[in-house]
């Protein structure tokens, strides 16, 4: 099952790739990320995209950017990935997976989004027990929380490691994978790594999302001053 990934630059899609690896009916042949075309990084992680091309390195797969306009509407965000989707076909690709875990209407948008197409949705993770996924995942890869809401958290989470700690201190109302984006990570290393990624904590802003606010924490690259 000619294989990619939508990919987070996280923990769930880290694990994703992971599982993915170990069936071997899916052949996993490159990595989708969506980064805003004016400042170069994903909208809710806030990462770079030079950061994502580093992690893919470091997994050793390809990666393809989908850019978005600033504050895509939805149409747009649609038109930009059937259009990625097409290309996906043409070359003979034959699904499309996402780490969502349990979010039944996150999933059947996608598969609407998808019936037309000659891709099929997989979904690696999906029903799974979240607390148990965490868990596991903080035992074996290295993250970085790069960004959280700013509603459920103070800023100091923001820069964190992804560990026992981290999800010890989680406020009772999030889920232990942030599944209803309470919070996103970058992955730094683990077992689908052939080299760690080098990346450092920066300064942590604040920038407002709809209604709310979010909480970023800046990653760093090797000898990167701060900004």
């Amino acid at each position: 099952m000619r294989t990619v990934l939508s990919w987070s630059g996280g923990k769930d899609a880290s694990y994703a790739l992971d599982e993915m690896r170990r069936d071997e009916d899916v052949h996993v042949e490159g990595l989708l990320t969506t980064i805003a075309a004016d400042t170069g990084r994903s909208s809710m992680h806030g990462v770079r995209r030079e950061l994502y091309e580093r992690q893919a390195a470091a997994v050793g797969l390809p990666i393809e950017f989908v850019e978005l306009p600033s504050d895509p509407t939805n149409e747009a965000y649609e038109r930009a990935m059937a259009a990625a989707i097409e290309n996906y076909a043409d070359r003979g690709i034959e699904c499309i997976a996402f780490a969502d875990l349990l979010l039944d209407d996150i999933r059947a948008y996608r598969e609407e989004q998808l019936s037309d197409t000659d891709l099929d949705g997989y979904w690696p993770l999906w029903d799974r027990d979240t607390a148990s996924l965490a868990a596991d995942f903080a035992d074996r890869f290295e993250a970085t929380v790069v960004s959280v809401d700013g509603d459920l958290f103070d800023r100091s989470f923001a820069g964190r490691t992804f560990d026992a700690r981290f999800l010890a201190d989680l406020p009772d109302e999030v889920d232990p994978c942030g599944e209803n984006g309470e919070f996103h990570s970058f992955v730094r290393d683990g077992p689908i790594f052939d080299e760690s990624v080098d990346a450092t904590t920066g300064e942590t802003v604040t920038r407002p999302v709809g209604d709310g606010k979010f909480h970023y924490c800046e990653l760093l690259t090797p000898n990167e001053p701060a900004p």
